[in-house]
């Protein structure tokens, strides 16, 4: 029943809506194209008359074709979107994510499956360096500067850096 009542009530106001949009068409065309009197005009007269309306009848066919092609076009533009946005909304599914509280070894025992043991002793992983060897690297050439400068300076020295880097390409 309830159905029903809905249904006759949408039928009402469709007619309603009708009857409203007619009436405001015979308002619309009352304000933009009176009545014409042509019972006291002469030939000239309503040939002057035939011209003018003719005259409007082109401007309104102009812009009736502009709008449309506007129409058109955004109709294309419309659907070219829709199916942009179909063909987004097929590639990237964004799942609904929860705040999830997990710690660094449940993280590490998923990644790595419950039958390897998790140890987060990451220390455990790495080089070790002995400081000897960092020592060595230092003290190799600790002499004095000024010696060799002076062994340097001078053709003799030029010559000794020119012989040096040609050497070991041979």
């Amino acid at each position: 029943m309830l159905k029903s009542m809905m249904v006759a009530k949408a039928k009402e106001d469709l007619e309603q809506e009708l009857e409203d949009k007619e009436e405001e068409k015979l308002r619309y065309l009352s304000e933009k194209a009176p009545p014409l009197q042509t019972s006291s005009m002469s030939f000239a007269e309503l040939q002057e008359l035939c011209r003018e309306l003719h005259a409007k009848i082109d401007e309104v066919d102009e812009e009736r074709y502009d709008i449309e092609a506007k129409v058109q076009h955004n109709t294309r533009e419309i659907k070219d979107l829709n199916i942009k946005v179909l063909d987004l909304r097929g590639k990237f599914k964004r799942p609904n994510l929860r705040r999830v509280r997990v710690s660094a070894d449940a993280i590490l025992r998923s990644l790595l499956g419950s039958k390897h043991k998790v140890s987060l002793d990451l220390r455990a992983n790495l080089k070790s360096v002995k400081k000897e060897d960092t020592e060595k690297e230092k003290s190799v050439e600790v002499s004095d500067w000024r010696k060799n400068v002076e062994a340097m300076s001078g053709m003799e020295g030029r010559k000794k850096m020119f012989d040096a880097a040609k050497g070991p390409t041979q």
